[in-house]
Protein backbone atom coordinates (compact mmCIF):
# COMPACT_ATOMS: atom_id res chain seq x y z
CA UNK A 1 0.00 0.00 0.00
CA UNK A 2 0.94 3.75 -0.48
CA UNK A 3 2.04 5.54 2.39
CA UNK A 4 2.52 9.12 2.54
CA UNK A 5 3.62 11.84 6.35
CA UNK A 6 1.15 14.11 7.03
CA UNK A 7 3.05 17.25 9.12
CA UNK A 8 0.28 19.30 11.24
CA UNK A 9 1.19 21.74 12.89
CA UNK A 10 1.15 25.94 12.91
CA UNK A 11 3.50 28.04 11.27
CA UNK A 12 7.15 27.76 12.12
CA UNK A 13 6.96 24.38 13.98
CA UNK A 14 9.23 23.01 12.17
CA UNK A 15 7.64 21.43 9.00
CA UNK A 16 10.46 22.58 6.55
CA UNK A 17 13.32 21.15 8.66
CA UNK A 18 11.74 18.52 9.71
CA UNK A 19 10.77 17.28 6.05
CA UNK A 20 14.37 18.31 5.06
CA UNK A 21 15.92 16.23 7.33
CA UNK A 22 13.99 13.57 6.37
CA UNK A 23 14.75 13.69 2.85
CA UNK A 24 18.50 13.57 3.79
CA UNK A 25 17.41 10.39 6.04
CA UNK A 26 15.92 9.08 2.97
CA UNK A 27 15.66 10.48 -0.60
CA UNK A 28 12.41 8.25 -1.33
CA UNK A 29 10.95 11.14 1.03
CA UNK A 30 9.23 13.94 -1.61
CA UNK A 31 7.77 17.35 0.01
CA UNK A 32 4.29 17.31 -1.62
CA UNK A 33 3.99 20.83 -3.41
CA UNK A 34 0.88 21.87 -3.39
CA UNK A 35 -0.72 23.83 -5.59
CA UNK A 36 -1.09 27.61 -5.38
CA UNK A 37 -3.06 30.17 -6.89
CA UNK A 38 -2.39 33.30 -5.98
CA UNK A 39 0.68 35.36 -5.61
CA UNK A 40 3.58 35.98 -3.01
CA UNK A 41 6.17 33.62 -1.89
CA UNK A 42 6.66 30.30 -4.80
CA UNK A 43 9.54 28.42 -3.40
CA UNK A 44 7.81 24.77 -2.25
CA UNK A 45 4.37 25.57 -4.56
CA UNK A 46 3.63 24.60 -8.12
CA UNK A 47 2.05 28.11 -9.25
CA UNK A 48 -1.33 27.33 -10.93
CA UNK A 49 -3.76 29.54 -12.36
CA UNK A 50 -7.72 30.33 -11.60
CA UNK A 51 -8.44 27.87 -14.79
CA UNK A 52 -6.89 25.39 -13.42
CA UNK A 53 -8.29 25.49 -9.96
CA UNK A 54 -11.88 25.22 -11.91
CA UNK A 55 -10.93 22.15 -14.41
CA UNK A 56 -9.74 20.52 -10.97
CA UNK A 57 -12.69 21.51 -8.90
CA UNK A 58 -15.41 19.92 -12.26
CA UNK A 59 -13.12 16.93 -12.52
CA UNK A 60 -12.98 15.82 -8.32
CA UNK A 61 -9.24 16.46 -8.48
CA UNK A 62 -9.23 18.35 -5.07
CA UNK A 63 -8.87 16.67 -1.84
CA UNK A 64 -8.50 19.75 0.04
CA UNK A 65 -8.80 23.16 -0.40
CA UNK A 66 -7.49 26.18 2.08
CA UNK A 67 -7.72 29.41 1.44
CA UNK A 68 -5.11 31.75 3.70
CA UNK A 69 -3.11 34.64 2.95
CA UNK A 70 -4.88 35.92 0.42
CA UNK A 71 -4.20 32.70 -1.79
CA UNK A 72 -5.79 29.27 -2.49
CA UNK A 73 -3.89 26.16 -1.50
CA UNK A 74 -4.58 22.88 -2.92
CA UNK A 75 -3.46 18.92 -2.21
CA UNK A 76 -4.90 17.86 -5.93
CA UNK A 77 -5.26 14.20 -7.19
CA UNK A 78 -3.23 14.51 -9.83
CA UNK A 79 -0.40 15.95 -8.02
CA UNK A 80 -0.47 12.92 -5.31
CA UNK A 81 -1.11 10.49 -8.15
CA UNK A 82 2.61 11.97 -9.78
CA UNK A 83 4.62 12.20 -6.41
CA UNK A 84 3.36 8.01 -5.63
CA UNK A 85 4.08 7.40 -9.51
CA UNK A 86 7.82 8.26 -9.20
CA UNK A 87 8.14 6.25 -6.29
CA UNK A 88 8.15 8.40 -3.48
CA UNK A 89 6.44 8.94 -0.04
CA UNK A 90 4.87 12.26 -0.41
CA UNK A 91 5.44 14.33 3.20
CA UNK A 92 2.64 17.07 3.60
CA UNK A 93 2.17 19.77 5.52
CA UNK A 94 -1.05 20.91 6.89
CA UNK A 95 -2.54 23.97 9.40
CA UNK A 96 -6.05 22.83 9.43
CA UNK A 97 -7.32 19.13 10.78
CA UNK A 98 -9.94 19.16 8.36
CA UNK A 99 -7.31 18.98 5.54
CA UNK A 100 -6.03 15.77 7.54
CA UNK A 101 -9.67 14.35 7.22
CA UNK A 102 -10.28 15.16 3.45
CA UNK A 103 -6.65 13.49 2.67
CA UNK A 104 -6.87 10.39 5.20
CA UNK A 105 -11.03 9.56 3.51
CA UNK A 106 -10.09 11.02 -0.15
CA UNK A 107 -7.03 9.71 -1.15
CA UNK A 108 -6.39 5.85 -0.63
CA UNK A 109 -2.74 5.39 1.19
CA UNK A 110 -1.31 4.81 4.60
CA UNK A 111 -1.40 7.92 6.02
CA UNK A 112 1.18 9.21 9.01
CA UNK A 113 -0.06 11.72 11.05
CA UNK A 114 2.16 13.93 13.14
CA UNK A 115 1.40 16.93 15.18
CA UNK A 116 4.35 19.20 15.33
CA UNK A 117 3.73 21.83 17.86
CA UNK A 118 5.81 24.76 19.77
CA UNK A 119 4.27 27.76 21.95
CA UNK A 120 3.01 30.60 20.20
CA UNK A 121 6.36 32.92 21.03
CA UNK A 122 8.68 30.28 19.51
CA UNK A 123 6.34 30.61 16.61
CA UNK A 124 6.91 34.24 16.95
CA UNK A 125 10.61 34.09 17.28
CA UNK A 126 11.57 31.74 14.38
CA UNK A 127 9.34 34.06 12.38
CA UNK A 128 11.11 37.19 13.05
CA UNK A 129 14.38 35.16 13.02
CA UNK A 130 13.69 33.65 9.52
CA UNK A 131 12.89 37.33 8.29
CA UNK A 132 8.87 37.06 7.62
CA UNK A 133 7.44 39.97 6.17
CA UNK A 134 3.65 38.61 8.01
CA UNK A 135 4.57 37.68 11.44
CA UNK A 136 1.17 38.88 12.38
CA UNK A 137 -0.61 36.79 9.80
CA UNK A 138 1.44 33.78 10.91
CA UNK A 139 0.82 34.35 14.65
CA UNK A 140 -3.32 34.78 14.00
CA UNK A 141 -2.40 31.45 12.16
CA UNK A 142 -0.94 30.11 15.51
CA UNK A 143 -4.32 30.82 17.03
CA UNK A 144 -6.30 29.48 14.63
CA UNK A 145 -4.48 25.72 14.37
CA UNK A 146 -4.63 25.90 18.13
CA UNK A 147 -7.86 26.48 18.23
CA UNK A 148 -8.57 23.76 15.68
CA UNK A 149 -6.50 21.36 18.07
CA UNK A 150 -8.53 22.45 21.01
CA UNK A 151 -11.96 21.72 18.90
CA UNK A 152 -10.90 18.20 17.73
CA UNK A 153 -9.85 16.49 21.00
CA UNK A 154 -10.72 13.05 19.56
CA UNK A 155 -7.99 13.28 16.72
CA UNK A 156 -5.76 9.95 16.80
CA UNK A 157 -2.44 10.95 16.17
CA UNK A 158 0.38 8.75 15.36
CA UNK A 159 2.93 11.12 16.72
CA UNK A 160 2.69 14.27 18.82
CA UNK A 161 6.18 16.08 18.71
CA UNK A 162 7.29 18.85 20.62
CA UNK A 163 9.53 21.22 18.63
CA UNK A 164 10.93 23.52 21.01
CA UNK A 165 11.95 20.52 23.23
CA UNK A 166 13.99 18.10 20.44
CA UNK A 167 16.10 18.73 17.97
CA UNK A 168 15.10 18.56 14.40
CA UNK A 169 17.66 15.76 13.92
CA UNK A 170 15.59 13.69 16.81
CA UNK A 171 12.41 14.60 15.52
CA UNK A 172 13.03 13.10 12.31
CA UNK A 173 14.39 10.35 13.50
CA UNK A 174 11.04 9.59 15.68
CA UNK A 175 8.94 10.00 12.51
CA UNK A 176 11.53 7.88 10.34
CA UNK A 177 11.01 4.71 13.06
CA UNK A 178 7.87 5.38 13.33
CA UNK A 179 6.97 5.30 9.37
CA UNK A 180 9.39 1.62 9.35
CA UNK A 181 7.30 -1.46 8.78
CA UNK A 182 7.12 -3.48 12.36
CA UNK A 183 9.16 -6.10 10.59
CA UNK A 184 12.19 -4.10 9.33
CA UNK A 185 14.91 -3.84 10.76
CA UNK A 186 16.37 -0.61 12.08
CA UNK A 187 19.29 1.25 10.45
Amino acid sequence: MKTGIILYGPPASGKDTITAALIEQDPRLAQFARLKIGGGRSQGYRMGTPGQLRQLEASGGVIYRNDRYSNIYLIDRPGLDAVFAAGRTPIIHLGQIAGIGALTTGYPASWLTVQLSCPRRVTEQRSVLRGDTDTPARLAAWDATEADVLAHPSVGWDLRLRTDRQSIEESAQVISEALKPADEPAF
